[in-house]
């Protein structure tokens, strides 16, 4: 189970792309480990508002500072980018902007709709904050008709204070119904290795599934940095599938469960949940 190395004629596209227009992923922001497979095949994971982020969430590699202010030609630089890489499949996320009145949600908004303008048929998954799980915020991500939406558990219930510096278990769970609710393709991801037992993760996919979650991603957590939690348990592939099989068994559209897999891993899969 090893990582590619980031190289190729794509990846230095995408590498280069994303440098000339100040764009921000979060594969690089984050550390994932499949970066350099993603970039290769010329896709990439959009990380919008900043690189700053107001939580501090003792998993996440992205840093935890003041935000910069919000740069209003972001969604146009971003919407060309991906018309010139060509893609058919994008997945949008963003740092938390606490700071904000909106959290982002108007800049959300606008983000897609400009990206719909200049790239029609192309698909779009937003991994979302929470937003405090305000109705009227999420609605505003919504009406701009995204393909798919995603906010991430990130871990089961007992571990959520320990992993997540903000965020609780129930609000996460009722941004995911506030989703569903409206008709949206809803998906979230977990990671195992923190120190979680089986039960508690077949209780999440439960909660989820009572929550109108459709896709469900699962992949081993990676400490990407000496200052953030340790792995406390690698889990064998066997066990993944195990989750995988009792992911679809409980009406799961779509699971993806093994150790390298991320929230945005193998998303244009995902469109039609």
């Amino acid at each position: 189970m090893k990582s590619q190395l980031p190289k190729g004629e794509n990846y230095s596209k995408v590498k280069r792309l994303i440098a000339d227009h100040h764009l921000n992923t979060i594969c690089t922001s984050g550390n994932c480990p499949n970066k350099g497979e993603c970039w290769n095949a010329g896709t990439a994971s959009f990380m919008i508002l900043g690189d700053k982020c107001t939580r501090n969430c003792r998993f996440c590699y992205v840093k935890n500072d003041v935000p910069d202010e919000v740069d209003w030609m972001e969604p146009l630089r971003l919407a060309k980018t991906i018309r010139t890489l060509g893609l058919k499949h994008c997945v949008v996320t963003s740092v938390t902007r606490d700071d904000l009145p909106d959290g982002g949600a108007e800049f959300w908004a606008t983000t897609i709709r400009k990206i719909k303008e200049l790239n029609p048929f192309t698909t779009i998954e937003t991994l979302i904050p929470d937003f405090n799980a305000n109705p009227e915020l999420i609605k505003m991500v919504i009406d701009a008709s995204p393909d798919v939406i995603s906010h991430n558990m990130e871990t089961v219930r007992r571990l959520t204070p320990k992993v997540r510096s903000t965020a609780r278990y129930d609000r996460s769970l009722k941004t995911i119904s506030i989703i569903s609710g409206a008709g949206m393709v809803a998906k979230s991801g977990i990671m195992v290795g923190l120190g979680e037992t089986e039960t508690e993760v077949l209780q999440t996919m439960d909660d989820l599934r009572d929550a109108g979650c459709k896709v469900l991603t699962i992949g081993q957590y990676l400490q990407p940095d000496s200052n953030l939690l340790p792995v406390q348990q690698y889990i064998t592939p066997e066990i993944f599938g195990m989750y995988r099989a009792e992911g679809l068994k409980r009406g799961f559209s779509h699971v993806e469960s093994s150790p390298l897999v991320r929230s945005s891993y193998h998303a244009e899969r995902h469109v039609n949940a």
